[in-house]
């Protein structure tokens, strides 16, 4: 199979199966967290996973990541200044489209 296909399975495999996941407190979380968890599904989880706390297939966790941090690596390929990544890789390639998105990301993800 081609990348970008195993890419879509994964992505709709981790839908399906965030979709039929017991209910958890979380999930009477005001609009913002929510727009930012579909913000999540569709834009991260084929890499970093279903679980923002867990590291994905292809990258870290994000659980706790500083909005800082996320503006960085969402917007552009670059890292704060002084910031260690946890994986010293550059696969991650930036989705400036997502600007307006930040805000609820980071709500998700905090």
């Amino acid at each position: 199979m081609k990348v970008p296909t195993i890419a879509f399975i994964l992505v709709l495999l981790t839908m399906v199966t965030v979709a039929w996941s017991k209910n958890s407190p979380q999930m009477t979380q005001k609009p913002e967290w929510e727009r930012g968890k579909a913000v999540y599904a569709a834009n991260c989880v084929a890499c970093h996973g279903g679980n923002p706390s867990k590291d994905g297939p292809i990258g870290p966790a994000l659980k706790g990541s500083s909005r800082e941090l996320l503006e960085y690596r969402v917007l552009s390929p670059e890292y704060p200044p002084g910031y260690t990544p946890k994986r010293n890789t550059r696969l991650m390639p930036a989705f400036p489209s997502l600007k307006s998105e930040m805000p609820y990301l980071a709500d998700y993800l905090r």
